[in-house]
């Protein structure tokens, strides 16, 4: 998977993606220093224990640099930056039973706007996976010899 590369300066709108969210019942927030056990094992039971790793970087950080998007005070999705590297977004993740309803769209604008506010020009999404996704939302574009990039050495887990 390449990385991709966003013109944080050219983002899209999020305000009305935010309040047709909130007529589904769902809230994007910036998540408390306090609910990193939560989150963390919200990350750990629904994606990987290596996301869960990344993203908890996040919430040492002030302020913290994770999304979450919650129904009924329920964690469905979250998003996070600056946790694997500078100007980095990622990792992030909506339920299955949650997707398609622009949740992931939210998490991710977010996210972005927040590498702006620190200053940032551009942000990479590291190992991006969708990239159609990442190319019709924010217009990103994939950067040339970018596999597999910072993850080319990761340790392997002994099962």
């Amino acid at each position: 998977m390449p990385d991709m590369l966003v013109n944080l300066l050219k983002l899209p709108e999020k305000t009305e993606r935010l309040q047709r969210l909130e007529g589904l019942g769902i809230v994007i927030r910036r998540a408390q220093a306090f609910e990193l056990t939560q989150v963390r094992k919200f990350i750990e039971d629904e994606f990987s224990v290596a996301w869960a790793d990344e993203a908890s970087v996040g919430f040492s950080r002030m302020p913290v640099t994770v999304f979450v998007a919650t129904r009924e005070r329920r964690v469905i999705g979250f998003a996070a930056y600056e946790c694997t590297r500078r100007a980095f977004f990622g990792p992030t993740g909506v339920v299955e039973s949650e997707r398609g309803k622009g949740t992931g769209q939210a998490l991710l604008l977010e996210c972005l706007y927040g590498l702006r506010e620190l200053g940032y020009v551009y942000g990479i999404i590291g190992a991006a996976g969708p990239t159609e996704f990442y190319k019709q939302i924010v217009a990103a574009t994939e950067i040339p010899d970018s596999e597999p990039g910072i993850y080319q050495d990761i340790l392997r887990s002994e099962e």
